[in-house]
């Protein structure tokens, strides 16, 4: 039975906080309120004062109870009352099996964390980051090193810069002998990196692509696009996610949720599922559903929308002359669509749209996009993650530290592949010594990445 000191202080907790909030009275509500304070606590007392501290307790409880309180059906109440009785019967002292919600994880976590562990959260970086004997000017270099183990380099430099992620390109994975072994090396790095990868099906695919991988392969997702039937778009995503749940990754970022309305755009093309965003949309969500019911994260790309550009971003300039509502009645549906479903990250892109930005920068740079657009228009409360930082449209107009500051500051909360990583890490840490960025501002970030990674247990 429960505690009668901890039964009372619950009582007394709801009488005085929460039955005045909700303006009721009445026997149902005080018990309801009472079981969810009590499902709160996690039959834990020494939370009391910490939870009624921050108003968690009371706004968790308000909440819950008012929508109760408009339910007129008597199942509802007759499920309320049993629920009360579970929850005050079953419940010990010693009972420590109630885990606390995601997000208290998170707190705990947070408050544990060294300023760079913080700020190491927010890099997710290519496994040569980490061996700071490799310097490389075109992607072209990359490719013959055929980094595919951790070496005592790059544990040396882990050490002391931690990494929240890690992606992995076609280079760096063999076959599934190398890759089960190179996983573990990395997944065993300071900051517990998330493992990343770019498996869109298609064009972009770095382990179909593969000889050595006997696993599904797709022509395009602009031919499932064609197909007008979503349930493609799931199976597509569902094939991917499992398999790459398989060998260790939690996100993959895909889909590509642009518009592909520009036919001379060298860099989308096929990769879209289509250039109209009614066929589209459905097809990012169900894409994104086959990949969550895997337990692969997703992530819809490239924000604001790179479906009407010429230019490839990767080695230069592009941008896009469309107005914000222009980009509302076409680009921005397919991304709305992801958003409402839940999508956990989205990508930037680095295009420059002066007619919405007001100025010629790339939008992974740009306030206006990230925060104004995105966060504050279109609700998107989750993960924003740059495109890679060491593409040509960043490096010919940035610096490492620029960048990166640059884009923390528009809004990103992860950058991804800073040309050199350790540079763009130390300045990150010299701007929260200024007070360029603030502590509470990194925070923001780390809380988004810290709870993806609880939900993928990594």
């Amino acid at each position: 039975m429960i505690n009668k000191e901890l039964r009372e202080r619950i009582i007394a907790l709801v009488h005085q906080e929460v039955v005045p909030a909700i303006g009721c009275t009445e026997p149902m509500c005080v018990a309801l309120c009472t079981a969810k304070a009590t499902e709160k606590l996690g039959c834990r007392p020494d939370r009391i004062e910490a939870l009624l501290s921050a108003n968690i307790l009371k706004n968790a409880i308000v909440s819950f109870t008012s929508i109760i309180i408009r339910m007129k059906k008597i199942f509802w109440v007759i499920a309320a009352i049993l629920t009360c009785g579970i929850m005050l019967t079953s419940c010990t002292d010693d009972d420590n099996s109630v885990r606390p919600s995601p997000e208290d994880e998170v707190e705990e976590i947070l408050r544990k964390m060294t300023l760079r562990e913080k700020v190491g959260q927010l890099f997710f970086v290519r496994p040569e980051a980490l061996d700071t004997t490799i310097h490389w000017k075109e992607y072209a270099d990359l490719m013959p090193l055929e980094l595919q183990e951790v070496n005592k380099c790059m544990m040396g430099v882990n050490e002391k810069y931690p990494v929240g992620g890690i992606i992995l390109y076609a280079w760096n994975i063999k076959d599934e002998a190398q890759l089960a072994q190179f996983m573990p090396q990395l997944k065993s790095l300071n900051g517990k990196p998330l493992m990343c990868i770019d498996e869109e099906g298609g064009r972009v695919a770095r382990i179909a692509n593969n000889p050595n991988f006997h696993v599904k392969k797709y022509e395009s997702m602009a031919a499932i696009g064609a197909t007008g039937d979503p349930a493609n778009a799931y199976e597509c995503g569902n094939t991917i996610g499992t398999y790459l749940k398989r060998y260790g990754f939690n996100i993959d970022f895909a889909p590509v949720a642009d518009v592909n309305t520009n036919p001379e755009n060298i860099v989308i093309g096929p990769r879209a599922f289509s250039d109209n965003p009614a066929v589209a949309a459905p097809m990012v969500t169900n894409y994104l559903q086959g990949l969550k019911d895997a337990g692969i994260t997703g992530c819809i790309k490239h924000f604001p929308g790179h479906g009407d550009t010429k230019a490839d971003t990767h080695y230069g300039y592009a941008q896009t002359l469309k107005t914000w509502a222009e980009m509302l009645d076409c680009e921005i549906i397919t991304f709305r669509a992801g958003i409402n479903w839940g999508c956990q990250l989205v990508m930037t892109a680095h295009i420059s749209a002066p007619n919405v930005i007001g100025e010629d920068i790339p939008s992974t740079m740009s306030s206006v996009i990230l925060q104004d657009k995105l966060r504050r228009e279109l609700g998107y409360q989750n993960v924003i993650v740059t495109d890679a930082m060491d593409m040509g449209a960043i490096t010919q107009q940035y610096s490492n530290a620029q960048a990166t500051i640059g884009c923390i500051q528009a809004g990103a909360d992860i950058v991804l592949c800073p040309k050199d990583f350790v540079e763009a890490f130390d300045a990150v840490i010299a701007a929260v010594e200024k007070g360029t960025i603030t502590e509470a501002r990194l925070n923001q970030s780390v809380r988004r990445i810290l709870l993806i990674k609880i939900k993928q247990n990594a």
